[in-house]
């Protein structure tokens, strides 16, 4: 028997597959039924959007409820890439939720077989100096997951070769923003490459940058050339002029 409350909270999380489904449509990164969403319900369980499903027709019943042993509860069947999740799921406790896009940079650069080098700082967003690029296997494999977990090492996003690319985070607002990012990063190298030869960054840079962005956006961020004045110092300055 499943609790009220418990039912109350897997109608929110069917809600956030669909708005997630939705959102990739509005910012461009998916066309048509293309790509999907996943998000972890618990150690063992997570929601996943249907296979071959207008994301506008979305409606709660047809995100699946799916178990790490195969097995799937609802009206519509589960996503073609469901081995990918689940696999992601049991092997990295951190991501709480998956994203799968066709972008168009990012799956342009996926069709040569390349990844996307250190030609940016941003890059380390990903978790790496690299965002690297799986070999081609057919969709909905277990040799795809099997790439996609390696390419994902330490990771997280990687490109999926002739296919497009796979973002995660601890919710689906952060997959969805890494997702994003990665399809910016790919335009960007897109076109350095038309211009001429790329200049990448090395590795010990790279690591600086990575370090940085464990504090990146967070307040209390130590800075040796910045220091706060407080909220009453900067009142009393507003009060003088």
């Amino acid at each position: 028997m499943i609790d009220p409350a418990g039912a109350n909270m897997d109608d929110d999380l069917r809600q956030w597959v669909i708005a997630a489904c939705r959102e990739l449509t509005r910012r461009g990164l998916t066309h048509g039924t293309s790509g999907n969403v996943s998000l972890r319900r618990g150690e063992r369980e997570f929601f996943i959007s249907p296979t071959g499903m207008a994301y506008e027709a979305l409606e709660p019943d047809d995100i699946a409820l799916m178990h790490a042993d195969g097995r799937w509860f609802g009206r519509r069947r589960p996503s073609s890439e469901w081995r990918f999740h689940r696999d992601i799921f049991d092997s990295r406790p951190d991501v709480r939720a998956i994203v799968h896009t066709h972008s168009t940079h990012a799956t342009a650069l996926a069709c040569t077989g390349r990844g996307i080098p250190a030609f940016h700082y941003m890059i380390a967003l990903a978790g790496g100096p690299d965002i690297r690029c799986a070999p081609y296997f057919t969709f909905g494999t277990q040799e795809l997951s099997d790439a996609a977990l390696a390419a994902l090492a330490g990771r997280r996003a990687c490109l999926l070769a002739n296919h497009g690319v796979i973002a995660l985070g601890a919710d689906l607002p952060a997959a969805l923003a890494l997702a994003g990012e990665v399809e910016n990063l790919a335009a960007q190298y897109c076109a350095a490459l038309a211009v001429g030869e790329v200049r990448i960054l090395d590795d010990g840079e790279m690591r600086r940058v990575i370090e940085k962005f464990r504090t990146y956006g967070k307040p209390d961020a130590p800075d040796s050339g910045l220091v706060s004045g407080g909220e009453s110092a900067r009142n009393a300055l507003d009060e003088r002029h």
